[in-house]
């Protein structure tokens, strides 16, 4: 605990430092280098707390904060999980971040330097606070942190409106963890969460906490309908901060729904998972069809990040749904399911912001209509984009298989449940998530066919170039891990056994004993295995005799033709004729678009005779502005004119109200007291 503290306080002293020597060439340097340091202290202590079976340390109550109560700061096995999570993620950063800003030393270094270490530290104050106050100053911190590194590119279009839209749904989500938090501390007022675990709440307030808490730290982890800051703000802020957001922070929410709906409510109802099962469906889908529809690389990936999010959180609902059955086996299969896709997706993740951040060192763009042919250019950044592609569509052998693979073993559990009601949804449940895997599919051969493969679609990605080592190397480590979690995911598994049995007080393997370490066998998954290093084999096998049989049988006769350009007769007519991203991703607008985003095609077709190209413009709209946001807005407007003629009363009429709002309050004490 002790390392965690002294790694929060170092990190404290690298924004002072990135404040106190921003004019220095060398502190670019010092601030990643010293913020990998830090984190990869926590590493080191997150792995050795679990891999010595989650044994914590003494909570520490510090003299701060609530005058009755302190400050208690606690990790345990839950914390130390997502510990190795963040900072992981920020050891990455870090690398990736330092040859970043060498990249772009001009344009944003100044206020990205001091506030990144200051969001790690603040994400890391999430995961150790172990009552309400701590946790929400913690949470609030983050919040902060990350909207002012999304405003570092303010001069960019764009990037005001969306931070604005953070701010505000940060705050929303804030509001409603406080109350949550008010609910769960009763007439008490105790606000540790220990206090919190001896008393149960009452049927009515757990629900209201429920929902709180889907409400607030769902809008931070990007639930539909609460997602619509996510692809704005994620896609504003410079690569190695979006890979932060996107891949880590929204985990620190995903941490907070887990600490409160597992472990601080008590026991589950049966219908807390029911809803979060919905949700998470409901997410899934539309976030990977919000994906299809987008031509900005960083706005896809973040977009792609709902559709995970969404699957986590079917695999909590499932966890959840199962612990109230009392089955503790296969919750502790779904939970294990989840926070897999919690490490591997924070991996591939990464790595996918990663590379899109040097597609746009070497390009100056993230416009996939301007990319092509970046795989003969950026060979390197290439392959480990399909690295990440490959693991986020959940192609075996990689990571990305693995957890997918064992959250549909926990969904075939679903006739184990005694609620018909649940065996409905779960079977529901489970097609949406088929029809989510198998567009995410799509929508990463259109994100890395368009963008790495074909002709250049613009000058500069005709003459783009390599990026750094530091950038290379950054992008390295994920792709790396993600290969190798996807052959030998066990080991990972059982680094976090401990968290799964604190959350549902079972093992996610009853003869886990027996198992070798390369063999994923759990005894609920009706009789599946996973063997990542046969399923590796057998790849290799068979891609080996595809490549002999396509040599053996192909023609090696040079032919000569003129391929025809569909009227481009230009120096290189394949650029031009060449699928885009729009046409590409049309059959599935099609499908989906006229029902779920209302799209519109408009055709602009010229007389005959008339030299004016013709143009397609397609419009659509996400139906949460229009059903939510929207006329909550309109509302807000109107309340806010109507309320700003309370500065022109009378001193008369200011007492009078003072006079009804303490009656009301007066009237509210001695109801709850009752």
């Amino acid at each position: 605990m002790g390392f965690v503290v002294s790694a929060i306080a170092f990190l404290f002293v690298m924004a002072a430092t990135g404040v106190a020597a921003r004019r220095l060439p060398s502190v670019p340097t010092i601030v990643y280098g010293g913020s990998a340091a830090a984190c990869a202290i926590v590493v080191l202590w997150a792995a050795a707390t679990l891999a010595g079976g989650g044994g914590v340390a003494e909570g520490w109550v510090l003299p701060i904060g609530l005058p009755w109560i302190g400050t208690h700061l606690r990790a345990d096995a839950l914390s130390a999980f997502f510990l190795l999570i963040v900072n992981f993620g920020g050891i990455t950063a870090s690398l990736f971040g330092w040859g970043y800003e060498r990249a772009h030393r001009d344009s944003h270094a100044g206020p990205v330097l001091p506030l990144f270490p200051l969001f790690l530290a603040a994400m890391n104050m999430v995961l150790i606070a172990d009552d309400a106050f701590a946790f929400l100053v913690s949470w609030e911190f983050m919040s902060l942190a990350s909207w002012l590194l999304v405003l570092s590119t303010h001069r960019e279009e764009g990037t005001p409106r969306a931070a604005r839209l953070y701010l505000i749904m940060a705050s929303f989500g804030t509001a409603c963890l406080l109350l949550a938090f008010g609910l769960l501390a009763t007439a008490h007022g105790d606000y540790s969460f220990d206090a919190i675990r001896a008393q149960a709440p009452s049927v009515s307030a757990a629900a209201f906490c429920v929902v709180l808490v889907l409400l607030g730290a769902g809008s931070k982890a990007g639930l539909v309908p609460l997602h619509v800051w996510l692809p704005l703000a994620h896609s504003a802020a410079p690569s190695h901060v979006s890979a932060l957001m996107s891949g880590v922070m929204t985990k620190v929410a995903v941490y907070a729904m887990i600490r409160v709906l597992f472990d601080l409510l008590g026991e589950p109802a049966w219908w807390w998972g029911g809803v979060m099962l919905g949700f998470g469906a409901l997410t899934a889908v539309m976030g990977v069809l919000y994906a299809l529809m987008q031509e900005d690389v960083k706005r896809l990936l973040a977009y792609s990040t709902v559709e995970n999010i969404g699957a986590i959180v079917i695999a909590l609902g499932l966890a959840l749904v199962f612990k109230a059955s009392h089955t503790p086996v296969i919750a502790a299969l779904a939970l294990t399911a989840g926070l897999l896709h919690v490490a591997n997706h924070s991996l591939f993740k990464s790595l996918l912001f990663f590379t899109a951040g040097a597609v746009l060192t070497a390009t100056g763009s993230r416009d996939l209509g301007r990319l092509g042919g970046l795989i003969h250019r950026m060979p390197t950044t290439a392959v480990l984009a399909l690295i990440g592609s490959a693991a986020i569509s959940a192609l075996p052998p990689l990571n990305g298989f693995v957890g997918e693979w064992l959250l549909f073993q926990a969904i075939l559990n679903g006739p184990a449940l005694p609620e018909w009601s649940l065996k409905i949804e779960i079977a529901v449940v489970g097609a949406a998530l088929a029809l989510a895997t198998a567009l995410a599919g799509a929508c990463f051969v259109r994100f890395y066919g368009i963008a790495f493969l074909g002709r250049p679609r613009s000058r500069a990605a005709g003459e783009a170039a390599e990026v750094g080592a530091g950038m290379r190397l950054g992008m390295a480590v994920p792709a790396a891990l993600c290969v190798a979690l996807g052959v030998l995911p066990t080991p990972l598994i059982r680094l976090f056994e401990p968290a799964v049995r604190l959350m549902v007080e079972a093992g996610p393997f009853d003869d886990r004993a027996y198992q070798p370490w390369f063999w994923l066998a759990p005894t609920s998954a009706i009789g599946n295995s996973y063997n990542g290093l046969i399923m590796l084999a057998v790849i290799a096998l068979l891609s080996v005799l595809l490549v002999l049989v396509i040599h053996r049988r192909a023609s090696d006769r040079v032919r000569l033709s003129i391929p025809w350009g569909c009227g481009f007769d230009g120096p290189d007519p394949a650029a031009v004729t060449q699928y885009t991203a729009s046409s590409f991703g049309q059959p599935i607008r099609r499908a989906f678009g006229s029902t779920v985003f209302r799209a519109r095609d408009e055709v602009e077709m010229p007389e005959p005779g008339d030299t004016r190209p013709a143009r397609l413009t397609v419009r659509w709209t996400d139906p949460a502005w229009a059903l939510l946001f929207t006329p909550v807005g309109v509302a807000v407007d109107r309340l806010a004119e109507r309320a700003n003629r309370l500065q022109f009363m009378t001193i008369r009429r200011y007492l009078t109200l003072m006079f009804l709002a303490l009656v009301v309050l007066l009237v509210m004490v001695a109801v709850t007291q009752r």
